[in-house]
């Protein structure tokens, strides 16, 4: 079984984009990592957030496609933050740092939350263009933690990971679904007590989104069909959330679709960053633009072709 850690695809996204690390808060302590891939000239790119368990490594098959189509692709890894009103603030300064006034999220699980939350955060004066949602949920009472929210900081580092890995998928998975497993296992392994439990703060702690904050953004949904961290209760709230969404159905995936089915996945964003090609606000160098439309087209043929099989 191949792993991705030692694949040619990831050795080759490591050697070849640097890792930047920025401080933005007063407190020194407080570092933001990120890839930032693609033409600088595009002012409005699009930005993925990681998961509870994910540092910015685990988006690299959707750095190499996107930023080889053309687009500008910036993959994050968050500092510690207790409060979803200091990470948002810290990302705005972030955002300020980088000269970008608009963007594109990608957000997976507790990244999508995020998302959406920063985009609720900046809503009077609007940071987020769209929003891709994979895997992700609205509300953090679904998870049931919200009591012990409060006392997550005080868990040890393994006990932490044991709560995490609870949520990871049990049952017989396919050779890519493992790797990804894997990878994400070790991706874990890497974050540090402080990082693990303020993480779990950030997706426990008591909060929900307010959509008519953000009725005016594009989103798109993407969701899988077979066992994930998410209920079924959860996706349904989305839709519910999102009427006039985009979904976009994965048969399989579990909980890390952008590793093990990325091929399917970075169609999904393609087509989601396809409606602003020509506008202020498109993620693509426009001299890239015909290539890539054909390339679209030539995936989507495929994936028909699959899903009709």
């Amino acid at each position: 079984m191949e792993e991705i850690k030692v694949s040619p695809d990831y050795n080759w996204f490591r050697s070849t984009v640097p890792l930047k690390r920025i401080i933005v808060d007063d407190d020194d302590s407080k570092v933001w990592s990120l890839y930032d891939a693609g033409p600088k000239s595009i002012r409005c790119p699009i930005i993925f957030l990681p998961p509870v368990s994910g540092t910015a490594e685990v988006f690299f098959q959707q750095v190499l496609a996107l930023t080889g189509w053309g687009y500008r692709v910036i993959s994050l890894h968050y500092p510690v933050y207790w409060d979803l009103m200091e990470f948002c603030d810290g990302f705005r300064k972030l955002l300020d740092h980088l000269q970008l006034d608009k963007i594109h999220l990608f957000g997976a699980s507790l990244g999508g939350f995020l998302a959406q939350k920063f985009a609720e955060y900046t809503h009077k004066s609007p940071r987020v263009h769209s929003l891709v949602l994979c895997n992700s949920f609205s509300d953090t009472s679904i998870f049931n933690q919200t009591w012990t929210s409060n006392s997550f900081w005080l868990m040890p580092a393994f006990l932490l990971k044991k709560i995490i890995l609870g949520n990871f998928s049990k049952g017989p998975v396919d050779s890519k679904m493992a790797d990804a497993i894997d990878f994400m296992v070790d991706r874990l392994e890497s974050l540090g007590q402080n990082e693990l439990a303020s993480r779990l703060t950030l997706n426990c702690q008591n909060s929900y989104v307010e959509p008519h904050k953000i009725k005016d953004v594009a989103v798109t949904i993407i969701d899988v069909f077979d066992q994930s961290a998410l209920s079924l209760e959860a996706k349904e709230e989305m839709y519910k959330l999102y009427p006039n969404a985009r979904r976009a159905h994965l048969k399989t995936g579990g909980n890390f679709p952008y590793l093990c089915r990325s091929a399917e996945v970075n169609l999904y964003i393609q087509i989601h960053l396809r409606q602003f090609h020509g506008t202020r606000y498109s993620a693509i160098d426009p001299s890239m633009v015909s290539a890539e439309e054909l390339e679209v087209q030539g995936l989507s043929r495929n994936q028909d072709s699959e899903d009709s099989q």
